[in-house]
């Protein structure tokens, strides 16, 4: 990586893999789930609550944070870290994701994306260029490359275009971002469901020349089963001495199989997304805390769990706050997801090193097909 960032994989259970990623803001424990900060804040969470949940890295959204409250202004206020209160790394995405699914709303050239923005109707530009200078005001620790993700199904033809032009704005994307010391930039492979356009993609980041390596296009429709036959071979083609970082995933059961494939890093909004929404995840699958059968239930949502939602409340508790339209609802039911999903990670890393990840596996899958169990009546 670059001169002050290093990738150390300390273990290997077939595939899968742990590790440590070293940033001069501290180490990202792997394999990694890292909290989705959209607009400079993981909702209903403060920042020390989101470390306290064992989260070593956030993600930022590069396109939210240009529009608003814009990259200079971040930058004014001394970068991302000083403005959020976060101190550890921060991974900031390109952008491109978010342009690309505005749908009408854009127009793709060569040069980049010119879009209106969701939230006042401004136009706006998007380049690989611009991605790097919105990157760099904020102070990413890692760097996203620009790229154009087609959702899926696509026709081979459309993959192959768009493919072709992520390379091509890739290295766009490393040539802008230049020499910055104690910062990394990630290559994004693309290619769909399609090999030969992975290994293509695989080859010309690796012509190029990357810190990382994500394996993009995934997760936008297609389904676990078509997303992990991808993942049977799409991270092997990437170096075996860097991470691999699969954008936008997912489900519990979604990372445990990407981990068992040889990824290294994930991302997503769902466990905070489903708190704000009444769901939570434990270790047995989803739970509905809405239904009506948790409304005299004094049980935790989970027996086993040690965060502040499940020490401390019964799931009627939970239940009443969600129906009140409570603001402690989203807090709490946001702090045990995201504290589940880390210990997930936990557990896989353990496992990992101690040599018995299909044994990790088999258990996760059996809790999961146990399903939440029913009050006592």
């Amino acid at each position: 990586m670059g001169k002050d960032l290093e990738f150390h994989v300390t273990a290997t259970d077939g595939r899968a893999r742990s590790g440590v990623i070293s940033t001069p803001r501290g180490e990202i424990r792997t394999p990694a789930f890292m909290p989705v900060g959209t607009a400079a804040t993981v909702k209903a969470m403060l920042p020390e609550s989101v470390k306290a949940t064992g989260a070593d890295i956030l993600l930022g959204n590069t396109y939210h944070l240009m529009l608003r409250p814009t990259a200079e202004r971040i930058a004014r206020l001394g970068g991302l870290h000083q403005f959020m209160n976060w101190q550890g790394p921060i991974l900031t995405d390109s952008g491109g994701f978010q342009v690309m699914s505005l749908a009408d709303l854009r127009k793709l050239t060569e040069e980049g994306v010119r879009f209106r923005s969701h939230v006042d109707g401004s136009k706006h530009m998007l380049t690989p260029e611009r991605s790097m200078e919105i990157q760099r005001l904020l102070g990413s620790d890692i760097v996203m490359c620009f790229d154009e993700c087609p959702a899926l199904p696509a026709d081979r033809d459309r993959i192959a275009q768009s493919m072709e032009l992520s390379m091509r704005w890739a290295a766009r994307s490393k040539a802008a971002f230049g020499d910055r010391p104690g910062h990394a930039l990630f290559g994004i492979q693309q290619g769909g469901l399609e090999r030969d356009l992975r290994q293509a993609s695989a080859q010309a980041l690796q012509e190029i020349g990357f810190d990382g390596y994500a394996v993009g296009g995934l997760a936008v429709g297609e389904g676990q089963e078509a997303m992990f036959g991808c993942l049977d071979y799409a991270p092997d083609m990437l170096p075996v001495d860097k991470p691999r970082y699969l954008m936008g995933v997912g489900k519990p059961d979604d990372i445990v199989g990407a981990v068992k494939r040889g990824i290294d890093m994930m991302d997503c909004v769902l466990p905070s997304r489903s708190g704000r929404t009444g769901q939570a995840w434990t270790r047995r699958g989803q739970v509905n805390i809405k239904n009506a059968r948790h409304a005299d239930d004094p049980r935790p949502l989970d027996e086993e769990c040690t965060c502040p939602a499940c020490r401390g409340y019964s799931r009627a508790y939970l239940h009443h706050v969600f129906r009140a339209g409570e603001m402690i609802s989203g807090m709490l039911l946001t702090w045990h997801n995201l504290h589940y999903y880390q210990q997930l990670m936990a557990q896989m890393r353990a496992a990992i090193a101690q040599d018995r990840f299909a044994a990790f596996e088999a258990g996760f899958h059996a809790a999961r097909e146990q399903g939440d169990i029913e009050p006592v009546t």
